[in-house]
């Protein structure tokens, strides 16, 4: 199974989980979350997926979240203006996420990750 890693490299959770994924031997195309951030379609797509609600896909500690207050602002957006602001800055994502045809991991979680990755 081949995975999708995003991720920012200055990350500590990122670089730890990126360990983990080389140790265990999973094979992943690494994305970088700021350079390359996730459309709008590719979140709505991958949220419907992981079955989590919007709000686990925002990087609640992260300072761009904090100085947009947004967790006052969020209760009154629609989830489609949701989306498009996640869309809109990689360090609003909360990370890593690794995603395959299946599924949808947020954040870097040993015992999640070590029931639902496939390892070799």
């Amino acid at each position: 199974m081949k995975y999708l890693f995003l991720e920012y490299p200055k990350c500590s959770t990122c670089r730890n989980a990126k360990k983990w994924l080389d140790e265990h031997k999973v094979s992943y195309e690494d994305r970088h979350i700021i350079d390359q951030n996730p459309s709008a379609e590719e979140l709505a797509e991958w949220i419907e997926r992981s079955k989590l609600p919007l709000k686990s896909f925002f990087n609640t500690s992260g300072l761009v979240y904090k100085a947009m207050q947004l967790k006052d602002k969020l209760p009154s957006m629609s989830d489609k203006e949701q989306i498009e602001l996640l869309a809109s800055d990689g360090k609003l994502i909360k990370r890593p996420l690794l995603v395959s045809d299946s599924q949808v991991l947020v954040g870097f979680k040993v015992p999640e990750w070590e029931d639902s990755v496939k390892v070799k």
